[in-house]
């Protein structure tokens, strides 16, 4: 109790917290300070993909702490560079160039710099219900009003349309487009997957016009989706690749890869003060070592196809759909969502929403068939209690 006071008292309070203080973590369980545990299909949002405390990171992480800790880009280091030939052997095609930063938002800033200044053009077309970041220039690519109107005017020369509709993307690429930005997945926006048709379309149409396509990959790369990126469900290959989330094991970092159309870009335009961390680049070659090793996407799209089954067989006429690729899954509801996640909480499985009546599941990669039929029948005890006994 007393960290959770101490939390409340000192934090700016713009998070909406639940009543859990979580305190350790092994592959896709976590426990809270009672000693509790329980079946973690938040993961850090799409963060812990290779499971927490995963021992080949730790290792990795306590190794290059009593080695280095911090180095900046000024000077060459063995590490990043490890960590860049790895990024380089698991990106698509093209991708063969990279910045590393520190998050996903940061990661969509610069490629919005990097897309302004190779064409030297302004316009970004980005999609409704998308969510690219929170910082004003990603946030002028977000979609979500709630998140947008506080901070207006956002950074100009932004537009949206409507997700996976053809004909509308088409229409807003123009001769003055810079990028067009695009989830495969749309995460925040209710878990909602491209069509292979559409993003193929959308490619054209920025080869057609001169702009860059970027694929905002943070939720749903490194091995989410059943595909070490998701947009090689579509045989699309981006311009520029966004990263973050499940990069580096759970230490913070992001990372932009660009293809050879992007060309050179100036030096100093973009920099970081803390990115190629000597020991994030050490804890991000460590986890896309154990994917590789483990073949973890092949894991996430065995195992979010028998997850997807299994929430089918519940059979509620509480669910409108269930949808997702891999282990990056929503479960529409027909009434709104909160108060089933806060349910979820009670039975020991830990849950995310993405929207107002989607539950989200992005459990480790890791997470064992046992684990998923206990998440799947806690889901089922929750669905199934009378209506008003699930009150938040």
């Amino acid at each position: 109790m007393e960290l959770k006071i101490t939390e409340d008292q000192f934090s700016v309070g713009v998070y909406q917290k639940r009543g859990v203080t979580i305190v350790r973590g092994e592959g896709a369980r976590v426990w809270d300070e009672a000693g509790r545990e329980y079946i973690d299909c938040v993961a850090g949002v799409g963060v812990a993909n290779v499971g927490h405390c995963n021992p080949a990171v730790v290792a990795a992480i306590q190794e290059q702490a009593a080695r280095l800790i911090t180095c900046s880009e000024l000077f060459y280091n063995d590490v990043r560079a490890r960590c860049l030939e790895r990024l380089k052997r698991i990106t698509p095609e093209g991708i063969d160039r990279f910045f590393l930063c520190n998050s996903g938002t940061e990661a969509v800033e610069g490629a919005i710099k990097f897309a302004r200044m190779a064409t030297g053009r302004k316009r970004v077309v980005a999609a409704m219900r998308g969510f690219h970041g929170k910082t004003l220039g990603s946030l002028s690519a977000t979609w979500e009003k709630k998140y947008r109107d506080p901070f207006a005017p956002l950074v100009p020369e932004f537009a949206h349309a409507p997700y996976n509709n053809i004909e509308e993307f088409q229409k807003a690429i123009d001769g003055e487009t810079a990028a067009v930005i695009l989830e495969p997945i749309q995460g925040e926006g209710g878990v909602r997957p491209g069509s292979a048709e559409f993003f193929r379309a959308v490619r054209k149409a920025c080869d057609d016009r001169g702009a860059l396509f970027i694929v905002d990959e943070i939720q749903s790369g490194f091995g989410r989706t059943g595909r070490m990126f998701a947009c090689e469900h579509f045989g699309v290959l981006p311009d520029i690749l966004t990263m973050a989330k499940g990069i580096a094991g759970g230490i913070p970092m992001g990372a932009i890869g660009i293809n050879r159309r992007v060309g050179e870009l100036e030096k100093l335009s973009h920099t970081s003060t803390f990115g190629g961390n000597p020991v994030a680049c050490a804890a991000a070659a460590a986890a896309i070592d154990f994917m590789l090793d483990q073949d973890l996407p092949r894991q996430a799209a065995e195992s979010g196809d028998y997850l997807m089954q299994q929430l089918r067989a519940i059979g509620s006429p509480r669910i409108r759909e269930i949808r997702g690729l891999g282990l990056m899954i929503g479960i529409e509801l027909k009434e709104k969502a909160g108060a089933f996640a806060q349910a979820m909480l009670r039975e020991g499985v830990l849950v995310l929403l993405a929207g107002t009546t989607v539950l989200r599941l992005l459990p480790p990669l890791v997470i064992t068939r046992q684990q998923i039929d206990t998440v799947v029948s806690a889901l089922a005890r929750v669905l199934a209690a009378a209506p008003g006994t699930t009150a938040e």
